[in-house]
């Protein structure tokens, strides 16, 4: 149950960091991600069944994701479509691609294919007759992911990786520098599609399929549990802001299962999970418009307090 959830909070915590450069860092709405998580599956499908080694299957989700994001930002960029409109139209059209990746297949199965999870699996059993298969896809994803975090969290000490930051919140500064706002908005997207791409390759090989229809939903349950973990850990600096992403991820994770295992009892079923997280990002936008407002009348508050404070002196 725990190492569930862990993987598939850590799986899914990648696609949800590339929704935090996106959303949160540059300030651009893209729905390019429900098209690329499921691109990432398909194409490593695609190179599975062609005898690609599963680390070039993997590289090349990554690779075909970063094209969906350019893609996007050439919309956006050039022919000046709106980034909610450019998400959408780049997302509908990815749904046929990933069609034409897998040979206009809907979905390709992995239990007669070799994967790099099946692989481990393999060698845990094989190697630790103590230790489950799947405990030894858990320490693989958190040494990855440690080490993606460590070296995300350096990129944003750089000066790109500054100045990407900046332009979310204030993009003629940026220009003033003398930096081109659409190079670096560019950069961005395309790392945030790539690791959306990255994200549904692992979840392809977790669940031992990849299907065209996988992506459904998922900035919805990204967009969740980056709320979740803003609520959990309020900080500036770059490494607990990505601590934090991973770490919603997880609780969003955990809380799913527990619906699913155990909605019964107030006749919830799979298919209301959708609602559950419609809800659920509903009522963290109510906590945090309420603290904002608590917020700003306590900031209004304190020049009365220091004016009554000047007249008895």
């Amino acid at each position: 149950m725990i190492e569930t959830i862990l993987i598939e909070g850590l799986i899914y915590g990648i696609m949800v960091l590339g929704l935090f450069i996106s959303y949160r860092t540059l300030n651009f709405c893209d729905m390019t991600v429900d098209g690329a998580f499921p691109m990432g599956g398909c194409i490593l499908a695609a190179c599975l069944t062609h005898g690609m080694a599963p680390v070039c299957g993997i590289f090349l989700a990554f690779i075909g994701g970063c094209i969906a994001g350019l893609c996007t930002t050439l919309l956006y960029t050039k022919l000046r479509v709106p980034d909610l409109l450019a998400g959408i139209l780049m997302m509908t059209m990815l749904y046929s691609i990933n069609l034409r990746i897998m040979s206009n297949r809907a979905n390709i199965s992995f239990l007669r294919i070799p994967t790099a999870f099946s692989k481990i699996i393999e060698f845990t059993e094989n190697h630790f007759e103590m230790i489950p298969g799947e405990t030894g896809i858990l320490l693989f994803l958190l040494i990855f992911i440690i080490i993606f975090k460590i070296l995300l969290d350096l990129f944003f000490h750089t000066d790109l990786g500054l100045t990407m930051g900046a332009l979310g919140s204030n993009q003629q500064m940026v220009i003033s520098q003398g930096v081109n706002p659409q190079i670096v908005r560019g950069i961005g997207i395309c790392f945030g599609d790539g690791l959306a791409a990255l994200s549904g390759a692992f979840a392809a090989m977790y669940n031992g399929f990849a299907d065209v229809g996988s992506g459904t939903g998922v900035i919805v349950s990204g967009l969740a549990s980056l709320m979740l973990g803003e609520f959990i850990i309020r900080s500036n600096k770059i490494g607990m802001i990505t601590l934090r992403v991973l770490i919603g991820s997880v609780i969003y994770r955990a809380l799913m299962f527990l619906a699913r295992r155990y909605g019964h009892y107030i006749h919830l079923t799979a298919n209301d999970l959708k609602l559950i997280t419609g809800l659920l990002i509903i009522v963290c936008l109510i906590v945090a418009n309420l603290q904002g407002k608590n917020k700003f009348s306590q900031h209004l508050k304190r020049p009365e307090k220091t004016a009554k404070s000047g007249k008895t002196e």
